[in-house]
């Protein structure tokens, strides 16, 4: 863990080591903090520190932020408060009315359609060098098929990788870790890119997907990769964060599981804890975020209950 520059950096350090003790990346988290103690080092000595009016002055220094941004960030920066005041009961925390606004999203997450995915895989295949194009080919494949998070899958490594056995080993995302199974499909998409990797890649390296160099991925540079074949394919402008994301391929996946369960006439109700488990959800409520209703989704289920609605008419 790199210093921090401010009188309050062994703090933030000791609160970081507290988080992750407890099973928490923290990673996000971190680059608030981080932008929070550049700030604080701004201000000066400290003894001209008041912690309340340098939390106000850093959230007025961001006037250009969503809402949702700037709430989330206080909530770390609360979190951080929080742990201070552990050891000092007196310690400052700042209110939730600070940044009063809610926490939820209103961006409408995109779902690929088969096209669409054949697209940008097409492409993908195209990158250059030829190992390049094997990793992030089979990077997309495994987003789609699985669901995983961006990050989780950058971070496999060799040994999570089970193809006999047909098994991705998610460790420690979101504070806990879980297997998640995929189909015989994917483990021939699998086998495929691990012979590539063997043949083109002449530095050992522990993790799965690696960059040119036979090192891991980091999650920026695959991003900017995506998002480039995105604007590629035409389905983002040449520039801004308008149209669909790399985490899209997650809600992809969780929307098409829906609807398969749907016109299967499966009862979803019942299902939805499996597919909470297998995304690597605590509850029911961090699945509902994926699961917003497509117009295809909306027709098979409005189609369910027409027919629910006739059953019930001709019972006597």
């Amino acid at each position: 863990m790199s210093r921090f520059v401010s009188h309050l950096g062994p703090e933030f350090v000791a609160f970081l080591s507290f988080k992750r003790a407890m099973g928490y990346p923290y990673v996000r988290a971190e680059f608030t903090l981080r932008d929070f103690d550049r700030f604080v080092f701004a201000r000066g000595k400290r003894h001209h520190f008041r912690l309340d009016q340098v939390i106000l002055a850093w959230l007025a220094s961001k006037p250009d932020r969503k809402p949702v941004s700037v709430t989330v960030e206080l909530g770390v920066i609360r979190q951080f408060c929080l742990h201070r005041r552990r050891r000092d009961p007196a310690s400052f925390v700042p209110g939730r009315v600070w940044a009063p606004q809610s926490t939820e999203s209103h961006f409408l997450p995109y779902v690929f359609t088969d096209h669409e995915v054949r697209q940008i895989l097409k492409r993908a295949t195209l990158l250059e060098p030829r190992l390049r194009g094997s990793v992030f080919r089979t990077l997309l494949v495994v987003l789609y098929c699985t669901g995983v998070r961006f990050g989780e899958a950058l971070r496999l490594r060799m040994k999570d990788v089970d193809t006999d056995g047909r098994l991705l080993f998610i460790t420690e995302s979101k504070g806990r870790s879980r297997w998640v199974p995929f189909d015989r499909s994917l483990a021939r998409v699998l086998e495929k890119y691990l012979v590539t990797r063997r043949r083109l890649t002449s530095v050992p390296d522990d993790q799965f997907f690696v960059g040119g160099h036979g090192c891991g991925l980091s999650i920026q540079s695959a991003s900017d990769t995506v998002r480039a074949l995105l604007r590629v394919v035409g389905l983002k402008p040449p520039v801004g964060r308008v149209g669909p994301r790399p985490y899209d391929f997650r809600h992809t996946f969780a929307v098409n599981r829906l609807t398969r369960w749907y016109r299967a006439g499966i009862d979803v109700n019942a299902r939805l804890p499996w597919l909470s488990a297998y995304m690597g959800h605590y509850n029911l409520l961090g699945t509902e975020t994926y699961l917003r209703a497509t117009p295809e989704l909306l027709a098979i289920a409005s189609r369910r209950f027409e027919r629910h609605l006739v059953r019930r008419r001709r019972s006597p």
